[in-house]
């Protein structure tokens, strides 16, 4: 469903009433006028007279071209287009926002499928400075749930305003504010917001069932039609392309790095991915799997240092001798420990269980109970469970109470709660404040309605993206790929992203293209101001780079 702009939902109705008098008044004038007006005789075949024919058949291609137009209309809504300035430093840019629907349609381009809400920036030029969009970058950007919308991206780390946040990365009291961005992203490039059908605004259209866009093939496909198209539209073909996707947003990423090439032609410049996952059997703590076991420990140990839980020699060290012994110990130990299971002995087990307790904080009696394999839920809930606290999935520095303290079920996400409240109510007063866009729909943040997601192109098997970034980046040499990681974050842990990368056998070639960052922050790594500086400044230099190589 599309709205039009500047009519309220309570207008509607008197706007439709009014459309159907005049239609009425339109009718009614040739029938008065014939009634009043001589009579004309039948012609010889009984029919009417040419000139009346030809008036008749006159009314009746008005009619039919006033429905085309509002045919035309409902397909393609109305755009808020609003025009917006911005200090960076010392410099002022101009750039205009533009917020609205792309209706999606079916393959013969003729009935729609899907209307997707987008939030676009682009940078105004001036006499002295035009814009070249030639050589001006445009992102594609979008997160990750699946189920989410773009505004973690966009209010958080890249788009031109973000949400005020405290400076360990957790919203402050409501009611909540925004600030301009000054480390957006806009200063290298123009920027489009995109939100998945069934998340934000975006929706099936009336009659189409949302079940065909929830699945990884098909969501690749709509959100890689809509690139396709906004491209075209916006004569954006002769520009650097990039993507931003965080968390299955990376997923989403990295499988249209391939799809764009294989379907369209349309080869990008870059990529960024964002607390990243392309392979899923990293993550899935499931028998027989022990990867996650062995990637995940090293933000176990993260966890741990935050809140001074580590024992032994590391008690006092910082953090980065902390991850550096974990990694050693994953590698050099814990691995090969795993792999032998029962033919370990008590001894090397219970020893095993005590290394693992001065790098976890968790107790060495529950490791071993456990045969040295700690799951992320068992982590979060008892790390500080003598404080009757968990600690967050997305952020392991964040913490929220328990409010069934002394169990093993689990509460909440401190780390979500820490956020959702002040991104949605900001959001939502933004777009209809400044960006003059009016919705009454609900604006989907995250939602559980794209659930269950189809993975059926992966069945009996994990979903493995990173082969098809791989086929991409060996077809296109000149492409880039950006990872940044956060060491805090339990949702897709730096650990095993660098393992995914370091699996993924790429030619040297076109190894020295990806490159990655870390930073003391989690899953959002944005959310902490100094991280969030330091993120710009890593993405100033990929957009540098990657421009440079493409001779731009």
């Amino acid at each position: 469903m599309s709205y039009r702009l500047r009519f309220s939902a309570d207008a509607l109705p008197a706007f439709r009433f009014h459309r159907a008098v005049t239609a009425m008044v339109l009718l009614l004038v040739p029938l008065l006028a014939s009634a009043q007006g001589p009579k004309r005789r039948p012609n010889a075949s009984g029919g009417t007279p040419a000139g009346a024919a030809a008036a008749v058949e006159g009314e009746k291609t008005g009619a039919d071209n006033a429905a085309k137009a509002e045919r035309k209309e409902d397909k393609e809504p109305v755009l808020a287009v609003t025009e917006h300035s911005l200090k960076l430093g010392a410099r002022i840019i101009k750039y205009r926002a533009t917020a609205g629907y792309m209706p999606m349609k079916d393959a013969r381009g003729e009935k729609t499928k899907a209307s997707l809400f987008f939030v676009a920036y682009t940078l105004i030029g001036s006499e002295a400075e035009p814009v070249d969009v030639t050589r001006r970058p445009v992102t594609f950007s979008f997160n990750g749930g699946p189920g989410s919308s773009s505004i973690w991206l966009h209010m958080g780390a890249i788009g031109p305003k973000r949400v005020a946040m405290s400076e360990n990365g957790e919203s402050l009291p409501p009611p909540y504010r925004m600030l301009d961005n000054e480390h957006t992203w806009l200063e290298q490039t123009d920027l489009v917001f995109i939100d998945p059908v069934s998340t934000g605004y975006s929706r099936a259209a009336a009659g189409e069932d949302p079940k065909q866009f929830h699945g990884y093939v098909e969501d690749i496909a709509s959100v890689g039609d809509f690139i396709r198209l906004y491209t075209t539209r916006h004569q954006r073909w002769s520009s650097p392309k990039f993507l931003v996707g965080e968390s299955y947003g990376t997923t989403r990423a990295s499988g249209l790095s391939d799809y764009l090439q294989s379907r369209y032609g349309l080869y990008l410049n870059g990529i960024s991915l964002v607390s990243s996952i392309m392979n899923f059997q990293t993550l899935r703590f499931t028998p027989g799997n022990d990867l996650p076991y062995m990637l995940f420990f090293p933000t176990y140990t993260a966890g741990a240092w935050y809140h001074k839980k580590l024992g032994g020699a590391l008690a006092g060290a910082d953090l980065r001798t902390a991850l550096k012994a974990a990694e050693e110990f994953v590698q050099k130990r814990y691995t090969p420990a795993l792999m032998r299971g029962d033919a370990l002995t008590d001894a090397e087990r219970n020893a095993l269980a005590k290394e693992m307790s001065d790098l976890t904080g968790l107790p060495a009696a529950m490791i071993a109970q456990r045969s040295l394999r700690v799951d992320i839920y068992t982590f979060t809930q008892r790390l500080l469970e003598a404080q009757n606290r968990s600690v967050g999935r997305y952020d392991c520095r964040l913490t929220g109470i328990r409010y069934q303290p002394g169990t093993s079920q689990g509460d909440f996400d401190p780390s979500y709660e820490a956020v959702l409240g002040s991104y949605t109510a900001c959001f939502n007063d933004y777009v209809r404040r400044e960006l003059k866009y009016e919705s009454d729909l609900p604006y989907n943040t995250l939602t559980g309605d794209v659930q269950p997601w189809n993975y059926s192109n992966v069945q009996n098997q994990y979903l493995n993206t990173a082969e098809l970034l791989h086929q991409a980046m060996s077809r296109n040499t000149s492409l880039r790929v950006w990872i940044a990681s956060g060491y805090f974050d339990l949702a897709t842990p730096y650990f095993a992203t660098d393992y995914t990368v370091r699996q993924m056998g790429l030619d040297p070639a076109v190894r020295g293209n990806l490159t990655q960052t870390f930073y003391e922050g989690g899953h959002m790594m944005y959310m902490v101001p100094t991280e969030l500086a330091k993120l710009k400044a890593d993405a100033k230099k990929f957009y540098a780079d990657t421009l440079k190589a493409a001779g731009r």
